[in-house]
């Protein structure tokens, strides 16, 4: 039953027009605010809202930033199979619901997900295709001021996400592209070059636009 579904799930992203973008960093790394900037400059992206464990920051909303929800709701989202991947983090889950890259891919919308390089693996090996984009601090010494200045978490989180940090970045191998967040303007640059570059591949083009490829002889 597993065999079959991934199976399913392979074969509905071979024949989706839309791609499916990962974009990892540890906490603190910029992740975020690089994804909001895009997101607002491209309004084709759509970007799938992960469903978490973890109690609402300041100023996050429901259904926007996550689905916030319970720890028995989570469960039974993983026993039913809703999810695409999930991981524990910090303590807390989090996790990828399946029916939105579905029906986003499926209607030609290309799909941008910020996760955790666990969840980015899990995603890479159902859907082969997706493009795997991490985000690096310019330095460990910038990464820690940048989680002290944003005063989100107290000392005892910080020290706990700059722990995890090395382990985090030493999958940015994992990812085909890396960019370094020195610069914001110029990251952001960056991020959109590499979704506009993925987009010209030729499984997203044939998929994209089939009835041409097929006039001209070209196999979709």
């Amino acid at each position: 039953m597993l065999l079959l579904c991934v199976n399913s799930l392979l074969s509905l992203m071979s024949q989706a027009a839309g791609n499916v973008f990962v974009v990892v960093a540890p906490s603190g790394a910029g992740k975020s605010s690089l994804v909001n900037a895009l997101l607002g400059q491209d309004p084709s992206l759509h970007l799938s809202v992960s469903a978490t464990t973890r109690a609402p920051r300041s100023g996050e909303t429901d259904g926007k930033d996550y689905r916030f929800v319970s720890q028995a709701v989570f469960a039974a989202m993983q026993q039913t199979d809703q999810l695409l991947e999930w991981a524990e983090v910090h303590g807390n889950f989090y996790g990828t619901p399946r029916d939105q890259i579905d029906q986003a891919t499926q209607q030609g919308r290309d799909v941008l997900l910020e996760i955790d390089w666990q969840g980015a693996r899990q995603v890479k090996r159902l859907f082969p295709q997706t493009t795997g984009i991490f985000i690096l601090p310019p330095s460990i010494q910038v990464l820690e001021q940048r989680l002290e200045q944003r005063g989100q978490d107290t000392q005892e989180v910080i020290a706990r996400r700059m722990q995890a940090a090395s382990e985090e970045i030493s999958h940015a191998p994992e990812c085909e592209y890396v960019i370094i967040n020195q610069d914001f303007r110029i990251a952001l640059a960056e991020l959109a070059e590499v979704v506009a570059v993925a987009r010209l591949r030729y499984g997203s083009q044939s998929a994209r636009n089939k009835a041409l490829f097929a006039s001209l002889g070209l196999s979709n």
